[in-house]
C-alpha cells in the first residue's frame, strides 16, 4: 500500500521572478534557497515550500489561464494582537491591501496583494 500525497509545493506563475523573489523576502524574512531569472524557492519552516516560476516559461504554458491568480497563500497567526501587528508591518512595507483587518466567521482576518495579484491572507482562527 502506498502512503497518501503529501503537498509541499506551491507554485505562483509570476510576471518578474527576482522582483517577486525581493518582495516575498521581505514579508517572509528570509531570502529564496534558490534563485536564477526564471525561478525563485522559498523553503519556510512549516516544511512548505515557495516557488516562484516565471509565467511565460511553464510548460505546460499556462495561455488562456486568467492573468492574476484566483487563490491564496494563508499565514495562521496565534490571535488578533499578532494579526494587527503583521498588517501594521505589511501596511509600512507597502502592499497592496485588498481586505482592512475584520472578524469573519472563520476568525479575525486580512488580505494583502503581491505584485502579481496573489493574495496573501493573514488570519488567527476562531
Amino acid at each position: 500500500m502506498t502512503s497518501a500525497l503529501q503537498a509541499n509545493f506551491l507554485l505562483f506563475y509570476v510576471a518578474k521572478p527576482l522582483e517577486s523573489a525581493a518582495f516575498y523576502t521581505r514579508i517572509l524574512g528570509r531570502g529564496p534557497v534558490e534563485v536564477s531569472p526564471g525561478f525563485a524557492l522559498f523553503a519556510l519552516d512549516s516544511g512548505l515550500k515557495l516557488g516562484l516560476w516565471a509565467r511565460a516559461g511553464v510548460e505546460p504554458a499556462v495561455e488562456g489561464l486568467p492573468q492574476h491568480a484566483s487563490g491564496e497563500l494563508a499565514f495562521a497567526l496565534p490571535d488578533i494582537a499578532a494579526v494587527q501587528a503583521a498588517h501594521q508591518a505589511w501596511l509600512a512595507l507597502g502592499l497592496s491591501m485588498l481586505q482592512a483587518p475584520t472578524q469573519m466567521d472563520f476568525g479575525y482576518t486580512f488580505t494583502a496583494a503581491d505584485p502579481d495579484g496573489h493574495r496573501l491572507r493573514v488570519f488567527c482562527p476562531q
